[in-house]
């Protein structure tokens, strides 16, 4: 029988904690889920669901980490190692004591109370599975960290996090055609190297810093140049390099990105990645996100408004970047693996240096005036805020960004 079952595997319906909990129920020993001899009697705390003093000694509810919450129990503080835990879990329960205006903890917390402990735990437990999720999908150095000090608003449903453009339907780009030649791009460069190629100079320093003007396109050597990885001419292809972090806003602006390292200025900080489609398309979306109330529909007038960029449902962590018309990030067009003029990679670079834990913002309705048209084949205006050939038809949106400069609507 057993030799018939070779190769032969059944799914698992229980998870990896919910089996490490039935090995120590069961006293049983398995390496691959960690319970030996010497920890099968230890129990892991998920989270802590209430509070409670009773004869000068303290307990807490404990959930454990691979049972059900019918299993949880009330344990004195003395019996429990989890002091991060305890931590968060006083974080959390000052907030709610603010909440409700008052200023000691109880004996016994009220029901209301409790529960939202209890949600808060659980939404930070989401929120932490969809970083993970995040890190394991995206393709740069930088992390990504996900916090939530604000609601109890989890995850965002119906968004998938992708490295790089995707092609719509019915739409096909030009392939790269040729690379440079150059040994030494920065100090030998051949026939000006693949900036030259089109006319243009190389657009970064030694530092890896845009020195070109907004408006001008960004030439990058690519799969078929001659140079190695650390060529000074690749910057936006090696993706982010800085840990950033999505967070909840605490002025009704949903979701935001902060970076947790200090930024230089000029310093290339990510790309904007979506769904690439028509303005045919683009428009009957439009009309969609205009009663929603958002859109992430970004145009590219570049050459003829031909292709537009959906990062709504499919895109990157600049899905969370929100608008201000104070930006601390500038939008330059970049080339790299494709010479299609009609659809450039939209990079993000920093406008001046940003503190660490400061939040990133760009102008939704950035608009820069055109740089040498005729050589550059280039009308140097970026939308975020929709179609502009049809701005009647659009819904009139109240900005909150906040800064002196304000524009009070965004379109």
């Amino acid at each position: 029988m057993a030799e018939n079952l070779k190769g032969c595997s059944l799914p698992c319906k229980l998870t990896w904690d919910q089996l490490e909990a039935l090995c120590r129920t069961e006293g049983l020993h398995c390496q691959g889920l960690g319970v030996s001899r010497a920890n099968v009697n230890d129990y892991e705390v998920e989270f802590l669901c209430d509070y409670k003093v009773t004869k000068k000694k303290e307990y807490y509810q404990v959930k454990w980490k691979g049972f059900p919450e019918s299993e949880n129990t009330w344990e004195p503080k003395k019996n429990l190692k989890c002091p991060k835990l305890m931590k968060q879990f006083h974080l959390d329960l000052d907030q709610e004591l603010r909440r409700h205006k008052r200023r000691y903890i109880p004996k016994k917390l009220d029901k209301e109370i409790s529960s939202n402990l209890i949600q808060k735990a659980k939404l930070r437990q989401s929120l932490q599975r969809w970083e993970a999720h995040l890190n394991q999908t995206c393709n740069h150095s930088g992390r990504i960290f996900v916090v939530n000090e604000v609601d109890l608003e989890g995850p965002p449903k119906n968004f998938t996090y992708i490295n790089n453009y995707k092609v719509g339907p019915g739409i096909v780009l030009d392939e790269m055609a040729v690379g440079c030649e150059c040994r030494n791009c920065s100090e030998e460069p051949v026939n000006g190297c693949c900036p030259g190629a089109s006319m243009q100079r190389m657009a970064y320093n030694d530092k890896g810093q845009v020195r070109v003007r907004p408006g001008k396109p960004i030439y990058e050597c690519n799969s078929r140049c001659s140079c190695g990885p650390d060529c000074p001419n690749r910057v936006v292809q090696k993706g982010i390099q800085f840990d950033l972090c999505i967070f909840k806003t605490e002025n009704g602006r949903g979701w935001g990105v902060r970076t947790l390292q200090h930024i230089k200025k000029n310093t290339f900080v990510m790309e904007y990645v979506g769904e690439i489609i028509t303005t045919d398309e683009a428009e009957r979306r439009g009309h969609i996100y205009d009663r929603q109330g958002s859109t992430y529909l970004f145009d590219l007038d570049y050459v003829e408004d031909v292709y537009t960029v959906d990062a709504a449902h499919q895109g990157n962590i600049s899905h969370f970047v929100n608008h201000s018309c104070n930006p601390n990030l500038q939008v330059f067009n970049v080339f790299i693996d494709n010479i299609d003029e009609r659809l450039p990679r939209i990079a993000l670079f920093s406008t001046r240096a940003i503190r660490a834990g400061e939040e990133l913002t760009f102008d939704y309705k950035m608009q820069i005036d055109p740089v040498d048209t005729e050589s550059t084949k280039m009308d140097s205006s970026f939308s975020l805020a929709g179609l502009p050939s049809s701005p009647k038809k659009r819904i009139r949106v109240e900005c909150r960004c906040g800064s002196s400069s304000c524009r009070k609507y965004l379109f």
